[in-house]
């Protein structure tokens, strides 16, 4: 069954929080998705390329890279490049093709008074498809802490 993780963030934005879980979601053997509005898209996929000096995270904007990339990122439903993960910003709806995935993690902006609850409807909705969905939270030191 799919794990459904909610990413409640208020220590730490996207773009500092994003490449260590692809990191991990790499060193699983996981090829991922990161669904979102194309602009932001395109502000993550330069956060990808400068993130840290001494990494690297194979991935690429599905209208320039193709699906071949271990990390594709893409505006719109579907599964190019055959992920097991998929990563839900900006409010990405739950995809139809759900279940497919291992698992999937919306992440959220605990800051932002729409974000949550977007993050709300999506738990709802979640909860009534059967999803067995987890809620974390960072905290102070800014570890994931399973709170639901």
């Amino acid at each position: 069954m799919t794990e459904l993780l909610f990413y409640h963030l208020q220590r730490a934005p996207l773009e500092r929080v994003l490449p260590g879980l692809l990191e991990k979601s790499l060193q699983r053997g996981w090829r991922c998705a990161i669904q979102g509005p194309q602009e932001r898209l395109r502000a993550l996929d330069d956060v990808l390329w400068t993130y840290n000096d001494e990494a690297f995270l194979p991935h690429g904007l599905e209208s320039d890279d193709g699906p071949a990339q271990p990390i594709v990122l893409v505006a719109h439903e579907g599964n190019p490049n055959g992920a097991a993960i998929r990563f839900l910003v900006d409010g990405a709806p739950l995809p139809a093709d759900a279940p497919s995935y291992e698992r999937i993690v919306l992440m959220f902006d605990g800051n932002d008074a729409d974000a949550v609850q977007g993050a709300r409807d999506q738990w709802k909705q979640a909860k009534e498809l059967g999803f067995a969905a987890t809620y974390w939270q960072q905290s102070e030191e800014g570890r994931w802490e399973k709170k639901a």
